[in-house]
């Protein structure tokens, strides 16, 4: 058994969580860049939580520039065991509105201009994201959902797209229509990914603010009514967070689906041909294998 301790990425509208004993914002130095933002540690009913917000306080990241790594790394460096990804995202289902939330379990990343992974020359690893969020979080996330009166749905494809724009009406009925994608957002990936690679369980709670272009009665995205259904669904967000403590408890057995024993088979470099300078920056990701 370890002890417990769930981080929240915090996405737009959701800068801070309530309710901490112990309240610190702590600042991680990675070598992988700068975190977003420092990252504020606690207490919650018995269980240490540590919060970051993805775009920093005030909203100074775009998704394209947010330091995906340096961030997942010092969730990992201050022993998190457990990620919660709350994000903002539009909605390609009807019965998807906004207001609703998605416990996602499949990503299509469509991002190009982020560094996806921890590992390369020097140091190269292949892990499975076959099946990308973990089921034991996403269960967690859904009873706290449902006991807070939120509307939830499990289950669905999250189309992650570079941005800053939103999609054009062609790529919005393309990812609906052909490509069978639930939702869209433009933060998860790759963050899911390097979740993996570190080790972390991960589960990503997608907030619908919107039906991006393709519903004919709703046409463009609408950045202000993005912005009134956004604040609503961060207080919504915030009382499923509280919820989780009680349900995660203070200790936790391995993980039954294995996400935190990705890195077991997956570095492929001899240790003998192993960059030592790349070695030093792995030293809290893969620290349980090398």
């Amino acid at each position: 058994m370890t002890q417990t301790k769930i981080a929240v990425i915090g996405g737009s509208g959701i800068y801070d969580i309530d309710g901490l004993t112990g309240a610190e914002w702590v600042t991680v130095e990675s070598p992988w860049g700068t975190p977003s933002d420092a990252i504020l540690t606690g207490t919650l009913d018995g269980v240490e939580m540590a919060f970051l917000p993805r775009h920093g306080r005030g909203h100074v990241h775009s998704p394209t520039t947010v330091p995906y790594r340096a961030n997942i790394d010092a969730l990992k460096r201050l022993g998190c065991t457990d990620v919660i990804s709350v994000s903002a995202c539009g909605s390609f289902r009807e019965a998807m509105a906004p207001g609703d939330f998605v416990i996602v379990d499949q990503f299509i990343d469509r991002t190009f201009a982020r560094e996806k992974s921890f590992f390369g020359t020097g140091c190269v690893a292949h892990v499975s994201v076959a099946h990308p969020t973990c089921p034991r979080l996403g269960d967690a996330c859904e009873t706290a959902a449902r006991d807070s009166g939120i509307n939830v749905h499990r289950g669905g494809t999250y189309l992650a797209m570079e941005g800053p724009q939103f999609s054009t009406l062609a790529e919005s009925k393309m990812y609906r229509d052909s490509w069978g994608a639930d939702v869209i957002g433009m933060t998860n990936m790759p963050e899911a990914k390097l979740a993996r690679e570190a080790e972390l369980c991960y589960a990503s709670v997608a907030m619908i603010t919107d039906y991006d272009s393709w519903h004919p009665d709703h046409g463009e995205v609408d950045v202000t009514a993005i912005i009134a259904t956004l604040m609503g669904n961060a207080d919504k967000a915030r009382t499923l967070v509280a919820g989780l403590p009680a349900l995660l408890g203070e200790t936790r057995a391995p993980c039954p689906h294995g996400c935190d024993r990705a890195l077991e088979f997956a570095i492929m470099t001899q240790p003998d041909a192993r960059d030592p300078a790349v070695m030093a920056k792995l030293d809290a990701i893969a620290a349980r294998v090398i």
